[in-house]
């Protein structure tokens, strides 16, 4: 199959991902641009696992104002080597992610740091408003999941929609770099700054 180098470029443009692998990508996938972002994507995903026990100690603290001057955001993002830390690669990233705590104001990193107590109480509150709302009680576990995964995307960095690409969420984004890159690359922690906000 004939695979035109317009059609290349482009999937490594939106994935990052080698010439190569995006030919490769493209024959398997006919050609489709979307199931390719997903073929790349999954096996991206696959490098980043085997990536992500490896100790990520390097790295930037990113400030970003926004250009109104009224919110702030301070960023440590980590990577394995003072090398990746200073690609350009790397510095977009910390901006990019930076730009999203400013925009959609996470409380949490990812999943894993939203505690035992604060998901219960967000669980039971969920539950009584489907009560409320003359859902079937034996529905309303089902529907408390659903609504759930909808809390973590509001709440954790890792779990929200890219603003600038809303199909990929900020851990796709991340898992993407680490594919490029070889490396880790771990959000250690933020803080969100709005002018006026009691502390």
């Amino acid at each position: 199959m004939e695979i035109k180098s317009e059609i290349v470029k482009e999937l490594r443009e939106r994935t990052g991902a080698g010439i190569m692998d995006c030919k490769k990508a493209l024959q398997e996938c006919s050609c489709d641009m979307e199931k390719a972002i997903k073929y790349l994507r999954e096996k991206g995903l696959a490098k980043a696992a085997k990536r992500a026990g490896k100790e990520a100690k390097e790295g930037i603290i990113e400030a970003y104002i926004h250009q109104n001057k009224k919110i702030g955001v301070l960023l440590e993002l980590n990577c394995e080597t003072d090398f990746v830390a200073r690609t350009d690669e790397f510095l977009n990233l910390a901006h990019d992610i930076a730009l999203q705590i400013a925009a959609s104001n996470p409380i949490y990193i990812s999943k894993e740091h939203v505690s035992e107590e604060v998901l219960n109480s967000e669980k039971e509150i969920l539950k009584n408003q489907a009560r409320q709302e003359g859902k079937p009680e034996n529905m309303l576990d089902k529907i408390v999941e659903g609504k759930i995964k909808k809390f973590y995307e509001e709440v954790c960095l890792l779990e929200q929609p890219f603003v600038k690409d809303p199909s990929i969420k900020i851990s796709d984004l991340i898992n993407q770099m680490i594919a490029k890159v070889g490396e880790n690359i771990v959000v250690r922690r933020f803080s969100r700054f709005s002018l006026g906000e009691s502390v």
